[in-house]
């Protein structure tokens, strides 16, 4: 079966808007896009003028060797939120298709379901006291009963999910994947992989053509302000999420700077700094859990710790008072007492732990 079968019919064969960058001419003088001829006084000799490529063939090339893929396979959004926003609206008709999260979990898959009108399915991930688990079987449970209302069409699984930290292991990944043939596609949402020890599923993307792959340069390679995502997945795929994305998604200076930050040395360099946030994570996670005000640190994948309280309203104006300011998760569902810790430097991760290390516990007067 094609992943184009659980495409919307009406976007197959869509060509999308032929921009001036699209038509594949060359030539000495440019004409055909109503730009300037003369570059900006502030360009700093990118020729900002000229719109640019919307899929650097550069950078895909770069990005498709980084991670092991043809560059057909591979498509680069405005970080890994538009991809999320293409995937919600080419596989999904307004309140006939439904996308499936598992709470908590990032919000941008929700938001892109509600603003594309598809109806949200979800299957809450078990807390089993030091880790969140994934909850498979119910997840392909809760597919098959969609058929007779709104049928499940796409899947966000975050991995390491955010904001537990958990990550899904690939057998599991395999498991939904074998489910889910020819009914939906699985997309699992890997922004903070390289903080992990877990494969990634990309090595699963020859395998199950109903498998799509997010990544981005925010995280690991320190890239968050470019705004760069990559979403992996079958050609077929990838040709009709470029129909439906804008003409030029990617600016030029953002692409100037991913093609230096994937260079050999710079991606080395990342992966060194992955390995410094781990250690950090660790000993953070080591030191939170001997403080009174902590009931209980999760375990993670991630550059970041979920961390319940005794009382984390105290917890998190201690923070801000010190001038720490950490990510409130109590309004999602089951962490009415949780934070969310990113691991920074280390003289920051002291600062966090000096705020926190005079409150009280849970049994304090």
């Amino acid at each position: 079966m094609s992943v184009l079968d659980l495409v919307r019919a009406d976007l197959r064969d869509f060509g999308g808007y032929g921009s001036a960058r699209k038509t594949g001419l060359t030539g000495r003088i440019w004409l055909n896009a109503n730009e300037s001829p003369w570059p900006s006084p502030a360009d700093p000799g990118l020729g900002l003028n000229r719109y640019p490529e919307p899929q650097p063939a550069t950078l895909r090339a770069r990005l498709a060797a980084l991670y092991g893929v043809a560059p057909e396979a591979l498509l680069m959004t405005r970080g890994s939120d538009e991809g999320i926003d293409l995937l919600t609206r080419a596989l999904c008709r307004a309140e006939r298709e439904a996308v499936l999260v598992t709470p908590p979990v990032f919000g941008m898959y929700a938001v892109s379901a509600r603003v594309q009108g598809a109806p949200l399915v979800e299957v809450p991930l078990v807390d089993e006291g030091g880790v969140f688990r994934f909850d498979v079987e119910a997840v392909l449970r809760a597919v098959e009963l969609s058929v007779a209302k709104a049928p499940v069409k796409l899947i966000y699984a975050c991995s390491p999910a955010n904001p537990t930290g958990s990550a899904l292991p690939l057998a599991a990944i395999e498991r939904l994947l074998a489910g889910l043939a020819g009914r939906a596609v699985l997309v699992v949402d890997e922004a903070y992989a390289e903080y992990s020890t877990q494969p990634s599923a990309i090595a699963l993307l020859g395998r199950f053509t109903n498998l799509v792959v997010l990544r981005t340069l925010s995280k690991a390679y320190a890239l968050a302000g470019a705004r760069l995502g990559i979403t992996l997945a079958d050609p077929a795929l990838v040709r009709v999420l470029s129909a439906i994305a804008p003409p030029y998604p990617l600016a030029a200076p953002a692409v100037a700077l991913a093609l230096e930050a994937v260079s050999p040395a710079a991606a080395d360099e990342a992966k060194r700094r992955a390995g410094r946030i781990v250690a950090e994570r660790e000993r953070v996670a080591a030191a939170l859990a001997a403080l009174p005000a902590v009931r209980r640190v999760y375990a993670s994948d991630a550059n970041y710790l979920l961390v319940r309280f005794a009382d984390a309203e105290a917890a998190f104006r201690a923070l801000l008072a010190a001038g720490v300011v950490v990510r409130d998760q109590r309004a999602q569902p089951g962490l009415h007492d949780a934070l969310r810790l990113t691991i920074g430097s280390p003289e920051e991760n002291e600062a966090l732990l000096a705020a926190l290390a005079a409150l009280p516990g849970v049994d304090s007067p």
